[in-house]
């Protein structure tokens, strides 16, 4: 039974046909998106590691190592159920900081240009045996199939139809940074393709070649070499080898990089994973030994591990060898596709780009797209040219071991990543060396060389590359790695670049990014800075994208925001172009200002951010201790007080929600700011408070949107988190306006209550002195009538007699609460102003001043006269007081719709601020004892409050002289009534 050339031809066409229509239909939308996202699709993915050498070569290993083969499932199953400890914190590395392959985690982890690029270089030579496996996997099966004459016609066919798929797979877009949904749904297609071909053949082997598991169990028990063979290597052979070989292939293998941690579509996808490809693998190896086992009764004549085509062949069964073709042709396909993408980046990052970068004036992204296919295309060739400078000669197990074991160079370093903080870029280069100097002698030089063995003196023993031998090389590599890096590391100090870099890699260990400033202070200005190296529209479009992925808007620039956009920019060019370029990039053109280096303190608020990504994370101590940070943080969030912490160099740290009720500025605008940066009249407040010498500051009043706001102050020195030595401040605002409010109430009604005592008590004191004078007067002017000037005295007499009985009337009337009354009648504020300083002037002992009266005569008050006269009087008397000999007093009004202001201004020597609140208290005086009682502005303030006016005072008036005091009295407008005219009357 043979297949012709062209139906081979014709099914390959068609599958990867179909394959490229998967990945197109989901890539859009066709194929519905939760399928695409579904955490079964990447357990799926992750079955690329189900490559030709599994398919076919496990057949052959376990012929030859027994169950020795599970060694291939088992060790990669390991790897991810411990996922909690190996997967994760390497999965958050590479989305943190767009790590897209091994290459990049090293050189990001040791701040290396080289580290990158051996391993790259390195990566590139060991998986040559993979992808020839994969070529000549396919070339075999169309020899087996169609006859050995077309092996090298149809593999370099192979070749090219992958060329173009990987390009059309893989090479669409140039940015890393993207997930490619059509790859990962197209990969996972592949492997239910794999598991149904290989299950297919297991079930046909067992029911159809043997006739049922009892007839198995029969024809093992008449064959008892079958199962001796598969237990004998168990007790003594290479299969601890393979267990760690294999375990290490999870996390170094590029193609298993690529699909668990680039491609990741979710995180939790990772959870699915851990147990999900592990049974996914379980179904694989069942079928293993049933094809074994049915080859070896069928008398198959190929070769072992070929017995999943040979099958069909020998049961005559066309259709299961065109299935065991197509599970081969899938499993060989998806290696060598993911694989290519993944080796093209890490060769364009590594060592491409830092030899030869575009120039900024082309278009940037279509150069690395190209460039990117052509690597794509060389690689593939060069698995080809691999694959026809080895003939065709070795087993497929040979060839997928060198290559294995060639990755395992790379598992120190991995686990240096995320477990040795002091492992340094020395140490990883001199070990990798070492361990690839092994390898290349014990392993690829017999390959390639075709050498039947060597002679180790030091170790008196002939080395062979055989299932006997091999095992002694990997481990020999492995160790000379592990001691070189491990001795080099610990006698040489890695840089301060390093270090940082290692408490961002570490599982235990936040990254403290330092908290300086940047020469750029705006996204506009990172434009133009990376528009020297990208150019003006790569820059942008970059710069873009960053605020994008931070939420940030364009015209931010509050420092801790530009830290973050400035490594974010640098995690996307890390992805577009590797870490090494990246870093370059950015440091020559986004650098911190030089100066900023004598204080340099860990970014707080990164920390924070990370933290809260850690919560779900955290257990034990570690969960205690965040709780109690998330309660007193809450608490201090909660305070009924404005807390504003602040950095040495004023960046705001903390806002609360006080503070942003208080100051209506929210914390997302303000913190990672400068303090400079708020509004006023908050800067200038928190400023002037900050340079003050006092710890405490009361009853500063603030001026906002009209409202005066009395506001406490209190600060305090306290170092900064992880930063000790460094000095900043915790300023504590506290709102008293309501409480001010109240003492103000609480002060006027003392006042009132003492002017009422007061009143009842000169009411009656006066009472009767005046009673006596006014009877005095009165008879003497009846006496004396022929007296004229004797009667007018008396006249006048009595008549401020009874003026003073109408003040002491009103003050017994202001004694009894609630009794008083304002009789309502226009009150001339020009007639009572003149009526006031007529009667000052009769006093000729007090100073010598100048009276003004400016009072518009059309101006009038609604009110009582009597009283309103008192105020003047009382006014100006206190002015006149205050004023210098010959100085000048006056009085006059203005009016608006529904008021009029008394204004009585005086050119003495003002009144100092500090006692201007307690002017209109009672028996409260600036004079010489004897020379005042402190009542008169009392009563003047009661008087106006009557009124429904309200009184207040300006002082100095003159600020350049420092003199003057100005009080105004805010009266209501008297407004007359008209009278209805009835129409005829």
């Amino acid at each position: 039974m043979s297949f012709s050339l062209s139906q081979l031809t014709l099914v390959s066409a068609v599958y990867l046909f179909a394959l490229f229509g998967v990945a197109w239909l989901s890539e859009h939308g066709v194929v519905p998106r939760r399928l695409v996202r579904h955490p079964l699709v990447y357990t799926l993915s992750l079955g690329v590691y189900a490559s030709a050498w599994a398919f076919y070569g496990t057949v052959g290993l376990a012929y030859q190592y027994g169950y020795g083969f599970l060694a291939s499932y088992l060790g990669v199953s390991g790897a991810f159920l411990l996922a909690p400890v190996l997967l994760y914190p390497i999965l958050r590395i590479t989305r943190a900081y767009q790590l897209s392959s091994l290459a990049d985690l090293f050189a990001f982890r040791f701040r290396s240009g080289w580290a990158g690029a051996l391993t790259t270089l390195f990566m590139l030579i060991g998986i040559l045996p993979l992808l020839a496996l994969q070529i000549q996997a396919v070339a075999d099966s169309i020899g087996i199939l169609a006859g050995e004459a077309q092996q090298a016609k149809m593999a370099l066919g192979y070749c090219l139809m992958i060329i173009l798929f990987t390009i059309l797979f893989g090479a669409r877009h140039i940015a890393t940074r993207e997930k490619h949904e059509g790859l990962v749904f197209a990969i996972a297609f592949e492997s239910m393709v794999k598991l149904i071909a290989l299950g297919g053949i297991g079930l046909y082997s067992l029911y159809g070649v043997f006739g049922g598991p009892h007839q198995l169990e029969v024809w093992l028990l008449q064959h008892q070499t079958a199962l001796t063979t598969l237990h004998t290597p168990l007790q003594e052979g290479p299969w601890r080898t393979l267990l760690l070989v294999f375990f290490a292939s999870a996390i170094v293998m590029p193609h298993m990089y690529h699909m668990t941690f680039t491609e990741n579509l979710n995180p939790r996808g990772l959870v699915s994973a851990s147990w999900g490809l592990p049974l996914f693998l379980l179904l694989m190896s069942l079928a293993v030994p049933p094809i074994l086992w049915g080859g070896l009764k069928l008398g198959a004549t190929t070769n072992p591990e070929y017995f999943s085509l040979g099958l069909g062949l020998a049961a005559g069964k066309p259709a299961l060898a065109m299935l065991a073709y197509v599970g081969g042709l899938s499993a060989s396909s998806g290696l060598i596709i993911v694989s290519t993408l993944a080796l093209s980046g890490m060769v364009l990052n590594h060592l491409v780009l830092p030899v030869y970068q575009p120039p900024a004036e082309g278009n940037i992204y279509r150069w690395l797209k190209w460039t990117r296919r052509g690597l794509i295309a060389a690689i593939i060739l060069a698995g080809y040219g691999f694959y026809l400078l080895l003939g065709a000669q070795q087993d497929l197990s040979n060839l997928g071991i060198v290559s294995f074991v060639a990755t395992l160079q790379f598992l120190p370093g991995v686990l240096s990543v995320l477990y040795w903080p002091t492992a340094n870029r020395r140490g990883f280069i001199a070990g990798l060396l070492a361990g690839i100097a092994v390898w290349t002698v014990g392993m690829l030089l017999p390959l390639v060389g075709d050498m039947e063995g060597f002679y180790l003196p030091f170790f008196d023993l002939i080395y062979v590359l055989d299932d006997t031998s091999w095992h002694l090389a990997a481990i020999a590599s492995l160790a000379a790695n592990v001691l070189v890096f491990t001795l080099v590391s610990l006698f040489t100090e890695g840089s301060a670049e390093e270090k940082s870099a290692a408490e961002a890699c570490a599982v235990d260990n936040v990254r403290r990014p330092q908290r300086r400033e940047l020469l750029a202070a705006s996204p506009q200005e990172f434009a133009a800075q990376l528009a020297k190296p990208l150019g003006g529209k790569t820059a942008q479009k970059e710069v873009a994208q960053a605020l994008r992925d931070l939420h940030l808007p364009f015209d931010e620039r509050r420092p801790y925001a530009l830290r973050r956009l400035r490594d974010r920019i640098e995690a996307n060019l890390s992805g577009l172009m590797g870490p090494s370029v990246a870093q370059d990039l950015v440091e020559g053109f986004l650098p911190y200002k030089s100066g900023s280096e004598g204080y340099v303190t860990e970014d707080i608020h990164f920390i924070e951010s990370r933290l809260e990504d850690y919560q779900s994370r955290l257990t034990g101590l570690a969960a205690e201790l965040d709780a109690l940070r998330r309660y007193h943080r809450q608490t201090l969030q909660e305070l009924p007080m404005g807390v504003c912490s602040l950095a040495k160099d004023h960046e705001i740290l903390m806002w609360n929600r006080a503070m942003e009720e208080l100051t209506e500025i929210p914390a997302q605008r303000v913190v990672g700011s400068r303090l400079s940066a708020l509004g006023e009249p908050w800067k200038s407040l928190l400023e002037n408070f900050i340079a003050a010498d006092d710890q405490h500051l009361h009853k500063q009043h603030l001026d906002l949107a009209g409202h005066t706001r009395w506001l406490n102050l209190h600060k305090a020195a306290i170092d900064e988190p992880l930063a000790p030595g460094n000095s900043g401040l915790v300023l504590l605002v506290e709102d008293q306006t309501e409480t001010q409010s109240l003492e103000d109430k609480l002060a006027h009604s003392e006042r009132l209550a003492s002017i009422g005592r007061l009143a009842a008590g000169v009411a009656h004191e006066i009472g009767n002195p005046i009673t006596g004078i006014a009877c005095l007067a009165q008879n003497l002017r009846e006496e004396r009538e022929a007296d004229e000037e004797l009667s007018e005295i008396s006249s006048q007499i009595v008549e401020q007699t009874k003026r003073v009985s109408r003040i002491v009337q009103s003050l017994m009337s202001f004694a009894h609460a609630g009794s008083r009354q304002v009789e309502s009648e226009s009150v001339c504020l020009a007639d009572i102003a003149q009526e006031a300083i007529g009667l000052l002037s009769l006093n000729k002992r007090s100073v010598d001043v100048q009276f003004y009266n400016l009072c518009d005569p059309a101006h009038c008050a609604e009110g009582d006269s009597q009283r309103l006269a008192q105020v003047l009087i009382n006014l100006l008397s206190n002015a006149r007081d205050a004023s210098p000999e010959g100085g000048a007093i006056r009085v006059r009004s203005e009016a608006s719709e529904h008021s009029v202001e008394l204004i009585v201004e005086d050119e003495g020597s003002g009144i100092p601020k500090e006692i201007a609140d307690r002017l209109f208290e009672p028996f409260f005086t600036t004079k010489d004892p004897g020379k005042g009682t402190g009542l008169g502005l009392a009563l003047v303030y009661s008087i106006v409050k009557e009124h429904y006016g309200q009184i207040t005072l300006d002082s100095p008036v003159d600020t350049e002289h420092q003199r003057g005091t100005r009080f105004r009295v805010r009266l209501p407008r008297y407004v007359e009534a008209t009278s209805a005219v009835i129409p005829g009357s």
